[in-house]
C-alpha cells in the first residue's frame, strides 16, 4: 500500500532539470490558464468556421480542475468569438455510491482481524466504463451523437472518462489535464475532491485506500493509453488552477524525448512521521513548520514529479507520465519489457537522525503473496545503506541465532491486543551502524532502522509499500492514535530461518572491488534474490562510466558537489549536490562524473544486475 497518505505541501525549488530546447518548441507551450484557455478557444473557433460545430473533450487525472478549465474556456469563447458553449459533466454517468461500494467490495476488503485499520486491498483490473451506469453512459453517448448531427456552436464534455472509447470518437478537440500525485492527495485531504462517483464523504484513509487501488490505477492506465496512441491533442499541467500550462501532445512528447537525453533528478516528496528525524530537514532547509522529516521520496516512481526548466519557463509533470511516454529510452528495452513498462527500482531516505525512536520492526511479502492478495506485480525486497549515523545508532536485520521466533510472534500479538511491551532486542538482531554499511533485506526478513541515523533505502518493484509492522513500541501516530500493526500478514511471510549467521554471510557483504582505474568501484550488495546491484564508486577527481541499455541511479552519499555529464555532448549535464539522486538514462552512453567539491567522493550506484531479464 502506498504510504504517501500525508505529503507535506512543499515544492523543493532545487529539484529541477535544465534542458536545452529550440525556441520554436517553447513557443508552442503556454504560461498560464488564460493563455491555455485562449489557445483552446482559438482552436474551437477555427473548427466552427469550417463545420459550424465543435465538441471539446476534457479528460484528466484524479482531482484535475475540470470545472475551472472548462468554465474558463467557455468564458473566453464568448468574450473572444461570441460563441456559446453547452457543457456536460461525466459526473452524471457513474453508478450510485451504494452500487459502487458493492462492486468494489472484493477489492477493498473489510477484515479488521488481518488489516486492523483497512490499509490494504487489491488493484482494480477494469476501466472507467465498469464504474458507469450503462443507462447514463448511453444518455451521454446519445447527446454527443445528436449534437454531431444537429448541434451548433460548442459542446464541452468534461470530467474523468470524457475520452473513453465510447465518447472520444465524437470529440473534435481532446484535452487531458494531468496532476502530480502529491497535489492529488493534498486535494483529497483538503476536501476539494473525493472518490470517483461517490457522493458520500468517508474517512480520509478510506478515501485514499479506494483511490490507490481503484481510482489512481484506472486514471494512470487511461492516461498512458491516450498518450501512447496519440488520442489527445493537448496536455495540460493542472496542479495550479490559475497557472495551467498547455502543451500540444506531440510537442510534449518532443520535450520528453529531449529530457531523456540528460541526467535527471526528480522532485522529492517530504513526509513527517512519528519517528522522523532532522538530518535532511536541516540539510535541505525544509520549512521550519515541519515537525520533522521521516521519509524523503527522492525517487518513488509513482509518487514523485519531474521538472523541466527551459530557461524562463518551468514545467512539472508526474514522473510516471514521463515513464509512460519515454520509458523504453529511460530504462532500456529489456527492463521496459521485463517490468511491463514500470520503473523497476524505488529510492527514498528514512531519517531517524536525532529522533525520538526507531522505525517499526517490520517485514515485507514475497511475490506469490503480493500477487495473490493485492494483484501487484512482484515481491517487495529492500536494502539499507547507512549514509550517516549518530551515537548509539543501530540497524536491525534478522533474528538472533538462539531466538525463539514463535515466542517473539506470541509477544507481538500480546502487545497488539493488551498493550504489553517486551524486550524486542532479545529476539531481533542488530548491529552498530556506521556510514557505508550496506544491508540487503529480501522479502521475509525481519528488520528496522534504529534511531539516530539516515538510511538510503532502495527497493524492488512494488507499486506501493506492503510494510507489515510486527511491533511498534506501543507508539502513537502524530494524530494520537496507536499505529497499526499487521501481525496476521507478517506472520505468513516472515522467514524464520533468516538468523544472524545467515544474515551476516548473505545480507551484509564485504565490499568486492570491481574496477580500479583512477577510481575504485565496489560491489557492496548483490544477491540472487534481488534483481538490482548496489555499488560504491570512490574517487578524488573523476569517474567514467557508460550506460548500455540499462539505466544507472547515482546518489552522492559522501562529498559536496559533482557534475555528471555526457562525454560525447558535455552540454548535457546535471550538477549534483550531496544526497541528490540522479537517473542516468539507459541510452545516455558514456559519461563522466567530476568532483567539484573538496575531498574524496563516494557515489552510491544502483543498476539492474547482469542477467536480470532472465530471472
Amino acid at each position: 500500500m502506498s504510504f504517501m497518505f500525508n505529503p507535506y505541501p512543499y515544492d523543493d525549488p532545487r529539484a529541477v532539470n535544465h534542458i536545452r530546447v529550440k525556441e520554436e518548441l517553447k513557443e508552442t507551450f503556454t504560461n498560464n490558464s488564460l493563455q491555455s484557455a485562449d489557445k483552446i478557444a482559438a482552436g474551437i473557433s477555427a473548427i466552427i468556421s469550417e463545420n459550424n460545430k465543435c465538441i471539446l473533450g476534457i479528460d484528466g487525472y484524479i482531482s484535475a480542475p475540470f470545472e475551472q478549465f472548462s468554465g474558463l474556456v467557455s468564458i473566453r469563447l464568448a468574450q473572444l468569438f461570441g460563441i456559446h458553449a453547452t457543457v456536460i459533466n461525466t459526473e452524471e454517468a457513474w453508478l450510485s455510491s451504494d452500487k459502487l461500494h458493492e462492486l468494489l467490495r472484493p477489492y477493498l476488503p473489510e477484515d479488521r482481524t488481518e488489516d486492523p485499520v483497512l490499509l490494504y486491498g487489491k488493484l482494480y483490473e477494469d476501466g472507467y466504463e465498469s464504474l458507469m451506469s450503462e443507462e447514463k453512459k448511453n444518455q451521454i453517448y446519445q447527446r454527443l451523437r445528436d449534437f454531431r448531427k444537429n448541434g451548433r456552436e460548442v459542446l464541452i464534455l468534461y470530467g474523468n472518462a470524457s475520452l473513453i472509447d465510447a465518447f472520444r470518437e465524437f470529440c473534435d478537440l481532446k484535452v487531458f489535464i494531468d496532476m502530480t500525485q502529491k497535489r492529488t492527495i493534498l486535494n483529497i485531504r483538503s476536501g476539494s475532491c473525493g472518490n470517483i462517483g461517490d457522493k458520500n464523504r468517508t474517512a480520509i484513509n478510506s478515501m485514499l485506500r479506494r483511490s490507490y487501488y481503484v481510482d489512481f490505477e484506472i486514471a494512470m492506465t487511461h492516461r498512458g493509453k491516450l498518450i501512447n496512441h496519440n488520442w489527445i491533442d493537448y496536455y495540460v499541467t493542472g496542479d495550479q488552477p490559475d497557472n495551467m500550462q498547455l502543451l500540444p501532445v506531440t510537442k510534449m512528447q518532443e520535450l520528453f524525448e529531449a529530457m531523456v537525453t540528460y541526467p535527471l533528478r526528480c522532485r522529492p516528496v517530504y513526509l513527517e512521521g512519528v519517528w522522523g528525524g532532522f538530518y535532511v530537514k536541516k540539510l535541505r532547509n525544509l520549512p521550519r513548520e515541519m515537525k520533522n522529516c521521516a521519509w524523503v521520496f527522492d525517487l518513488i516512481p509513482m509518487e514523485v514529479s519531474i521538472v523541466a526548466d527551459l530557461g524562463g519557463m518551468q514545467l512539472e509533470f508526474p514522473f510516471y507520465c514521463f515513464v509512460q511516454t519515454v520509458g523504453e529510452k529511460l530504462m532500456g528495452r529489456n527492463a521496459h519489457k521485463k517490468f511491463g513498462g514500470y520503473f523497476p527500482i524505488r529510492f527514498n531516505y528514512d531519517d531517524t537522525f536525532h529522533s525520538g525512536g526507531n522505525m517499526s520492526i517490520q517485514v515485507h511479502p514475497d511475490e506469490a503473496y503480493v500477487k495473490k492478495n493485492n494483484h501487484e506485480l512482484g515481491r517487495q525486497d529492500e536494502s539499507y545503506y547507512i549514509v550517516a549515523a549518530g551515537q548509539q545508532a543501530r540497524t536491525y536485520c534478522g533474528f538472533k541465532q538462539e531466538a525463539d521466533v514463535e515466542e517473539f510472534i506470541g509477544k507481538t500479538k500480546r502487545a497488539e491486543k493488551y498493550g504489553e511491551s517486551f524486550d524486542y532486542d532479545a529476539y531481533v538482531a542488530s548491529r552498530a551502524s556506521r556510514p557505508g554499511m550496506q544491508f540487503l533485506i529480501p522479502a521475509g526478513t525481519i528488520h528496522a532502522s534504529g534511531r539516530n541515523q539516515l538510511i538510503l533505502e532502495i527497493g524492488s518493484l512494488t507499486i506501493g509499500s506492503y510494510t507489515y509492522k510486527m511491533y511498534d513500541y506501543m507508539r502513537k501516530d502524530l494524530e494520537g492514535n496507536l499505529r497499526p500493526i499487521h501481525i496476521c500478514h507478517g506472520d505468513k511471510v516472515l522467514r524464520r530461518d533468516y538468523k544472524e549467521a545467515y544474515v551476516d554471510k548473505n545480507f551484509i557483504q564485504k565490499p568486492e572491488i570491481l574496477r580500479d582505474d583512477g577510481f575504485t568501484e565496489y560491489i557492496v550488495g548483490e544477491h540472487e534474490l534481488l534483481y538490482f546491484s548496489l555499488r560504491n564508486v570512490v574517487f578524488t577527481d573523476r569517474y567514467t562510466d557508460v550506460t548500455t541499455d540499462r539505466f544507472h541511479v547515482l546518489t552522492l552519499v559522501d562529498g559536496e558537489r559533482c557534475r555528471i555529464r555526457s562525454i560525447t555532448d558535455p552540454g548535457k549535464f546535471f550538477v549534483q549536490d550531496y544526497l541528490d539522486m540522479v537517473i542516468i538514462p539507459a541510452g545516455f552512453g558514456p559519461y563522466e562524473v567530476l568532483n567539484e567539491g573538496a575531498g574524496v567522493v563516494t557515489m552510491h550506484k544502483t543498476l539492474l544486475k547482469d542477467g536480470f531479464e532472465n530471472e
